[in-house]
């Protein structure tokens, strides 16, 4: 059974930078897309970032693009998301995710098939 189990939430004042990492158990390759979604209050679930099964590719929403970095140890099995430059917008619950097998809309959360439980990032201005 695949799980990820996401780390590095926090509080943060508005400027400062957070590393969120998901570590995937339950899997003999890491040949996956990984990805990243928010979700804020009242608000739906949101794509962040994704990354190729090698990390040679990665896409951004365009809310974060040039303020987050996600990357990938494949020998470890986790995938992280560098937060520079938070703001109080970003605030979120921060969810891992990987499909069950190939995907092409990398932005599309329908497309993943395993969910982790979610780290809470609070950015205070």
């Amino acid at each position: 059974q695949v799980q990820l189990v996401e780390s590095g939430g926090g509080l943060v004042q508005a400027g400062g930078s957070l590393r969120l990492s998901c570590v995937v158990s339950g899997r003999t390759r890491s040949s996956y897309t990984m990805g990243w979604f928010r979700q804020a209050p009242g608000k739906e679930r949101e794509f962040v970032a994704a990354i190729s099964p090698s990390g040679g590719s990665t896409a951004y929403a365009d809310s974060v693009k040039g303020r987050f970095t996600i990357s990938r140890d494949n020998a470890k099995n986790t995938v992280y998301l560098q937060m520079n430059s938070l703001k109080p917008e970003d605030t979120a619950v921060y969810y891992c995710s990987t499909p069950s097998g190939y995907i092409t809309n990398w932005s599309r959360q329908e497309e993943y098939d395993y969910w982790g439980r979610g780290t809470q990032v609070t950015v205070s201005s």
